[in-house]
C-alpha cells in the first residue's frame, strides 16, 4: 500500500468553517469548529468515537443545519444548503454505508449517475449518446471494466466501494467527501482503493474520515484532529503525528 506522499500545493481554501456549533437537545457534538482546506488538497478528519467527525461531515454536505458558525464552498457562504443544492456546486460524498441499486448492473448504476448530474432524471427518455461509453470509462477508470454487466448485489465489498467511488465521480465533484472509505475491507482491497483515491486529479480536492492510521498517513497532506466536538490540532502528518495533546487522547491508543 505504498501510495506515493505529494506535497501540498498551497492553494487557496476552498472549503473554510468557522465556529461550527452543532447541538442535539443537550448535547454538544461540535463545539465552535473553524478548519480550512485548500483546493486541490487532501484532507482528512480524526478523532475518537463521538468527537464529532460525522456531524462535522453531516454539516459540510448539507444534512443537517449547524446550531451556529458559517460554511463556506470557494467565495459562496452555503451554510444550510440542502444536499442537492451542494451537489450542483459541486461537493460529492461517498457514505460509510453502502448507497447502490442493488439489482442493477454496475453500468447502469454509474449511467444513472451521469444522468443525474445533467439535471432532474427522466425516466422514459431515450439515453444520450454516449452514455454507455462514459459509464464504461469510468468503470475503467476504478478498475471495474470487467463488473460492467454483474449486479451491484453480486459484488464483493470492496468493488462495492469502488462503484460508489464511479457513481460520485460522474457528477465530476470539485469537493469529494469519503466517510471511512476502507471500514470492513480486506488489506489486498484497503491497498487498492488507497491507490486509487491517490491517483485522483490533483483538480479534486479530497475529504476523508478514517480510522484505519496507515491509510491516513498515505493519503493525508494535512489533518483536522477533533475531540469533544473541538479541534484539538491540525497540521500536517508529521505535526499531527508529533502532538502530545493528539498522542494522549488518540494515536496513542490505536497505533498502540
Amino acid at each position: 500500500m505504498a501510495a506515493p506522499h505529494v506535497a501540498a500545493r498551497g492553494g487557496a481554501d476552498l472549503i473554510a468553517t468557522e465556529g461550527l456549533r452543532r447541538e442535539f437537545g443537550g448535547v454538544i457534538a461540535l463545539a465552535g469548529v473553524t478548519l480550512t482546506i485548500a483546493d486541490g488538497e487532501r484532507h482528512a478528519i480524526i478523532g475518537p468515537n463521538g468527537a464529532g467527525k460525522t456531524t462535522l461531515f453531516n454539516i459540510l454536505t448539507g444534512e443537517l443545519a449547524p446550531t451556529s458558525g458559517s460554511v463556506r464552498l470557494g467565495n459562496a457562504d452555503v451554510t444550510g444548503l440542502h444536499p442537492n443544492q451542494l451537489a450542483r456546486r459541486g461537493l460529492a460524498r461517498v457514505y460509510q454505508r453502502n448507497e447502490l441499486f442493488d439489482p442493477l448492473s454496475a453500468r447502469e448504476n454509474v449511467s444513472l449517475a451521469l444522468r443525474a448530474s445533467r439535471g432532474p432524471y427522466r425516466p422514459f427518455t431515450t439515453p444520450p449518446r454516449g452514455e454507455r461509453a462514459a459509464a464504461d470509462a469510468l468503470l475503467e477508470r476504478v478498475g471495474l471494466d470487467d463488473r460492467a454487466d454483474t449486479r451491484a448485489r453480486s459484488l464483493s465489498h470492496g468493488e462495492r466501494r469502488q462503484l460508489e467511488l464511479a457513481l460520485a465521480l460522474a457528477l465530476r465533484p470539485r469537493v469529494l467527501l469519503l466517510d471511512e472509505p476502507t471500514a470492513g475491507m480486506s488489506p489486498a482491497e484497503t491497498a487498492r482503493i488507497v491507490a486509487l483515491l491517490a491517483s485522483l486529479e490533483r483538480a479534486m480536492t479530497i475529504v476523508v474520515v478514517e480510522h484505519d492510521m496507515d491509510v491516513v498517513f498515505r493519503l493525508a497532506e494535512r489533518i483536522t484532529v477533533l475531540h469533544e466536538g473541538r479541534v484539538i490540532a491540525q497540521g500536517t502528518p508529521e505535526e499531527v503525528r508529533a502532538d502530545t495533546q493528539v498522542n494522549e487522547v488518540y494515536l496513542g491508543k490505536v497505533l498502540a
